[in-house]
């Protein structure tokens, strides 16, 4: 699927559809054997997988590793840089040599002390050989604020969340451009996308062509956090969109992917259908298999595709 059929296929959930697409869960049997799962990203080949485990409460967290063994993901494994410290939000460079990710570890190992949210990263001279020791990304990135969230162009310009408390605003997602091998000082997307509250988890399409993010309770939202879509043309971004309440819950939806070949959207999600209504009395069987379900309100990996769909131009 080409990026320009990609780009008008996203436009279906905001301009209406003409079948009804399904939000399916994500390797729930893995997923499942978790308290909560968030954000997750692909290799470009579609060879390898992460996804970050938390504990109940969060305070546990840890990046996931999977590689496809037959045409389907084998063994679960802790990332090799990740299991000692709070890790999350992991991300593959567009050649899949680097990736990216957040932890709060302190700067050099010799350190006890954990630091704020900064993003890392760890390289490989190529996809068969092994991941180097993290490396932290430093200035001018990482700052005495939080920063979340790391997403590359294809160009290799940087998008990524930042918690500046300095400002009258909450979490704002900031960009940083890519120059002779360097990153410049990041600058704020415009209000077309950030506002004075929450605006997160941006994804970055290879071209730019399109950003998606999560923004918490907006007025056009739909309770929580929901996912936004903002188109750019030139230099200028469009005003984010709403993805529509087939994606969007009434609970928090969050941590957006996508896989571009295969026109695949991946998040996360808090939905919950779990009932609470009965006809008859609930055996001890059917009571667990309600609260185990899969959207039971916990954290969950979902995805939906975007390729299939009719676009209403």
């Amino acid at each position: 699927m080409n990026r320009l059929c990609l780009f008008y296929a996203l436009l279906i959930f905001i301009s209406g559809y003409s079948q009804q697409p399904l939000v399916t869960p994500f390797i729930p049997e893995m997923v499942q054997k978790f308290p909560n799962v968030r954000d997750l990203t692909m290799s470009p080949d579609g060879n390898e997988l992460m996804f970050t485990a938390q504990s109940i409460m969060g305070n546990l967290s840890t990046i996931i590793y999977l590689k496809k063994e037959n045409d389907s993901w084998g063994h679960m494994q802790t990332a090799p840089f990740s299991g000692q410290y709070f890790d999350l939000e992991p991300c593959f460079s567009p050649d899949g040599l680097k990736l990216y990710f957040v932890s709060s570890r302190p700067l050099s190992p010799n350190l006890k002390e954990s630091k704020d949210f900064d993003i890392w990263y760890v390289e490989r001279t190529s996809l068969n050989e092994g991941w180097s020791r993290p490396k932290h990304m430093g200035h001018p990135i990482n700052t005495a604020y939080g920063e979340f969230y790391p997403s590359l162009a294809e160009n290799g310009n940087l998008y990524f969340t930042r918690d500046n408390t300095s400002l009258d605003r909450k979490d704002d997602i900031y960009m940083s451009e890519y120059h002779s091998g360097t990153y410049l000082e990041p600058h704020p997307l415009p209000e077309s996308i950030n506002s004075k509250s929450y605006e997160y988890n941006a994804y970055i399409a290879p071209d730019e062509s399109y950003l998606i993010f999560g923004a918490y309770n907006r007025e056009d939202g739909y309770g929580s956090g929901d996912l936004y879509i903002s188109y750019k043309t030139g230099n200028n971004w469009s005003v984010a969109k709403n993805m529509g309440d087939i994606i969007n819950s009434n609970k928090m939806d969050y941590c957006p992917f996508m896989d571009t070949k295969n026109g695949m959207l991946y998040f996360t999600s808090k939905r919950d259908n779990t009932k609470t209504q009965f006809n008859a009395h609930l055996s001890i069987e059917d009571l667990f298999s309600e609260l185990h379900r899969y959207d039971n309100g916990l954290s969950r990996l979902y995805r939906i595709a975007v390729d299939t769909l009719k676009v209403n131009k």
